[in-house]
C-alpha cells in the first residue's frame, strides 16, 4: 500500500509502553513518522527508532512550543498530530486515505474522536470521548507556542469535518500513573495557565470538586464504566481542583512577597 504524502510527528517522553504499535500504526497510512523526543530514559527513542520512526531529541519547553518543533521537522505540509499513547485505527488510517485518493482533501483541517482505552477492560466506545483536531495544513494552521496550550486555533468561520474513524488513546497503565500525570499536570496548569481571580480560586476550593466530579462521572458518561469510571472520574475532578489549590497557593505566596517588599521600603 502507497504511503500518503503526509507526516506523522509525536511528542514522547518515556513512553516505551506504546510507542512501537503507535508508530506502527503511523506508517499505515504516513509516509513519514517523527519523533520529537524530551529526553526519555525508559528506551523510547530506540523503539521508536527501530520501528520505523525518525527521532530528533528537544527539551520540554513546553506543550504547544514541542508541537511546533514536530512541525518544523517534518517533510510534507499535511500533518497528523498524535502523542505517544494514541494509536491509530485501522477505520481511522481508512478515512484519511479516502481523504487523500483524488489529491489534497477538500478541507484544511479535520477532526477526529479519541477513545479512552483503560488499563483493564475494553475501550470505552460509547462514553467519554474526546475530540481533537489532529490533521491538518501547516500551510494555513500552525500550533501555538504557548506552554500549555497546544490545540489549533480555528476560525469560527472555518468548517471542521469530522473523521468517523477513531484513536485509541492508552493514557494511563494504572492508578498511581493517573495520579502521577494528572499531579504533574495540574502544577503546570497552575504556574502556566490563565490566572483565576482569588475570589473565584477560593468558591471553587469550597464547592468546585463536587461539581468536577459529577462532570465527569455523570456528564461525560464514566458511570457506565462502573468502578473503573468511579476512580477516573475521581481522580480527573480532583486534578481540576488541585490546580485551583496551586493557583490559590501561588497568589497567597505573591502577596506575602509584595507585603514584605513593602514592610522593607517602608522601613
Amino acid at each position: 500500500m502507497t504511503a500518503l504524502p503526509l507526516s506523522c510527528y509525536i511528542r514522547t517522553q518515556n513512553e516505551a509502553r506504546n510507542i512501537t504499535k503507535v508508530v506502527k500504526a503511523c506508517l499505515g497510512v504516513a509516509a513519514e513518522v517523527v519523533v520529537i523526543d524530551a529526553g526519555s530514559t525508559d528506551g523510547t527513542p530506540e523503539l521508536a527508532a527501530a520501528a520505523g520512526a525518525r527521532v530528533i531529541h528537544n527539551d520540554w519547553p513546553g506543550n504547544g512550543f514541542q508541537k511546533r518543533i514536530g512541525e518544523e521537522a517534518c517533510q510534507y505540509d499535511w500533518l497528523l498530530d498524535i502523542d505517544g499513547d494514541e494509536v491509530i485505527t485501522e477505520a481511522l488510517a481508512a478515512d484519511i486515505r479516502a481523504l487523500f485518493a483524488n489529491g489534497e482533501p477538500a478541507h484544511s483541517v479535520y477532526e477526529i474522536k479519541m477513545i479512552h482505552a483503560p488499563p483493564v477492560g475494553e475501550p470505552w466506545w460509547g462514553f467519554n470521548p474526546t475530540w481533537r483536531r489532529k490533521l491538518y495544513d501547516r500551510r494555513r494552521y500552525r500550533m501555538p507556542e504557548h506552554r500549555i496550550w497546544d490545540q489549533l486555533d480555528i476560525g469560527k468561520s472555518e468548517t471542521v469535518p469530522a473523521l468517523k474513524g477513531e484513536i485509541l488513546h492508552y493514557a494511563f497503565k494504572d492508578v498511581e500513573h493517573v495520579v502521577a500525570k494528572y499531579n504533574g499536570r495540574s502544577t503546570a496548569r497552575a504556574r502556566d495557565g490563565k490566572r483565576k481571580s482569588k475570589t473565584d480560586l477560593t468558591l471553587r476550593l469550597w464547592f468546585g470538586l463536587p461539581v468536577y466530579f459529577l462532570k465527569q462521572f455523570l456528564g461525560r458518561g464514566l458511570i457506565r464504566a462502573g468502578t473503573y469510571g468511579l476512580i477516573f472520574a475521581l481522580c480527573s475532578a480532583y486534578m481540576r481542583w488541585l490546580r485551583d489549590a496551586k493557583m490559590y497557593e501561588m497568589i497567597l505566596k505573591e502577596e506575602e512577597t509584595s507585603k514584605r517588599l513593602f514592610q522593607k521600603v517602608g522601613v
